[in-house]
This record gives C-alpha cells, structure tokens and sequence, in this order.
C-alpha cells in the first residue's frame, strides 16, 4: 500500500473519533464536557448563565431554568426546575439535556454528575471570570467570536455609564449591602464595576469579595453612600447605631427596585446595564457634597 493510501486509511480510521469530540470545554472545577455537535438542548441553573446564553444568541437551545432566571422574557416559559437546595433532578433528566450549566457552588453537582448528566460549572465572582464565563459558553455553542463580542459591549456600557456619573460623587466611598449583612467588596464584580465608575468601596480589600459583616463593623466604615435593594434600603436605619450614618440622615441612598438590583447582583450579559442604573441613581441624589464626613 502506498504511503497516499496509508494516510487515507489513517484519516478514515480516526475520522469518527473527531466526530465525536468536536466541542471539548472545560469548567472552572477543572472538569470537561465533550460534544459532537454544540448542545441543541441545554438547561441553565443560574440566572446569570441564562442570560448569558441568551446573549450569545442560542435562548431558542434552553430546555429548562432555575426558578429564578426571568430575563429575558421568554424564559419565563420554561419549566422550572428548583433552587440551589431544592433542585428537581428526575425533572431536569427528563428534558434530556445535552449539557447543564450551573455555579461551581450548586450542592447537586456529584448527585448530577453520578447520573452521568453532562454539568459545566462556572465561578463569576469578578470581571475576569465573568469575560471568562462568556468565551466558554460561547466556544460550547460553537461561536466563539459572540463571547468576544458580548464582553466588549458590556464593557463599552460600563465606559459609558462612567462618563455619566456625577463629578462630586467620583471617589466617594460606596457600602452595597446584598442582604442579611452581605456585602459587595473591592475584589468581587460588583466592586469592580464600582471602580469602573470611579467610585471607592468603603470595605477593606482584606475581607475579600462577599463578606458577611456585623452591623457594628458596618458601622465603623460610615460610608458615603449606600447600594442597596429598596427592601433592604429600608431596613439599613433600623440597625443598632445605623441613624447615626451621616449618608443615611443625608439621603445618600441608591435604592434599586426589584429589576434594576437584579442587574447589579447577576455577574452576566447585564452589568453593562447595572453600572448604568448606578450612574442614573448617583444623578438623582441630593445634590449634597458627597465627600462631607
């Protein structure tokens, strides 16, 4: 045989091994999923991850959500398949999905990964992860110039958001609570678009992205301004000392309703729109000198 006829037989002999690996990506646990094809039904465990397929164009590939994911719109119409703690997994085997996409911190990762359901988990606590998260989704559906694309919008609208924010609140010292003593610090994505904004975090770098904080060290920090969900707003005057706070007695509230706070804690397609909604909230403000102590 010669050596063209060879090299035909080799090529014909490993053709279907190519075939059936043509997507390989791998997770932030270090674990790969491989596909022959890019996953034609997929279901997403995380509002974020949702919206991120969606921006990458393939919302018409989701089989099934969390119960949280609600943008955009037409996911409403999927089943839903539970929380973090409470997932319905013969629900979810049920719609046979070619990959699930869900945190690194979902609780039923081993019990899906036993049932051999291909999972890919992802950590999005800061920018980098968040551009990281975009090519991986992207590279999955087999559209890896979309991922590039996203981020690049997301941070055109952070820019432009930047440019909106009022000049006496640049540098002012910002405390977002996420609830129940959570709170946003420098290193997480919400502290990262923050910086984008040319805002400071009133939190020290040392606490680490999400730390959850006693009402008397909150306290102490007496930041400038405040970031918060309207419900939580609302309670941030009822904590031991809090009157006190000049920014509380002052109005220096960003309270966001429902919709845009959802913008600010998903580390998606959205924080774009989220330093957007900061920038309108800063413009609102008493016009106070955002700097007095």
């Amino acid at each position: 045989m010669g050596s063209l006829a060879r090299a035909w037989v080799l090529v014909w002999l490993l053709a279907p091994l190519v075939a059936a690996a043509q997507i390989r990506v791998q997770d932030d646990r270090g674990a790969t999923v491989a596909l022959a094809a890019p996953p034609a039904r997929i279901v997403s465990l995380l509002p974020s991850l949702t919206e991120t397929v969606c921006a990458l164009q393939a919302c018409e590939r989701l089989v099934g959500v969390d119960r949280f994911s609600n943008w955009p719109t037409r996911v409403n119409a999927l089943p839903r398949l539970g929380g973090i703690d409470d997932l319905q997994i013969e629900a979810l085997v049920r719609l046979k999905p070619d990959v699930v996409l869900a945190s690194v911190s979902h609780r039923m990762l081993d019990r899906l990964q036993a049932l051999a359901v291909p999972v890919l988990a992802f950590r999005s606590e800061t920018h980098a992860e968040v551009k990281r998260t975009f090519e991986r989704i992207a590279a999955l559906l087999g559209a890896a110039a979309r991922g590039e694309h996203a981020w690049a919008q997301v941070q055109a609208q952070i820019a432009q958001a930047a440019a909106r924010v009022p000049p006496a609140w640049r540098g002012a010292r910002v405390y977002v609570e996420i609830g129940g003593g959570w709170a946003a610090g420098e290193g997480s994505f919400i502290g990262e678009t923050l910086a984008a904004l040319g805002l400071a975090n009133a939190l020290d770098a040392t606490l680490g992205p999400f730390p959850k904080l006693s009402p008397e060290h909150a306290l102490r920090l007496r930041p400038q301004l405040f970031i918060a969900s309207a419900r939580e707003a609302a309670n941030l005057p009822t904590r031991p000392g809090w009157r006190e706070i000049p920014a509380l007695a002052a109005g220096h509230v960003c309270a966001l309703a429902q919709p845009q706070w959802e913008l600010v804690v998903r580390p998606g397609p959205r924080l774009g729109e989220a330093a957007a909604a900061i920038a309108d909230c800063l413009a609102a403000l008493p016009r106070q000198d955002a700097h007095a102590r």
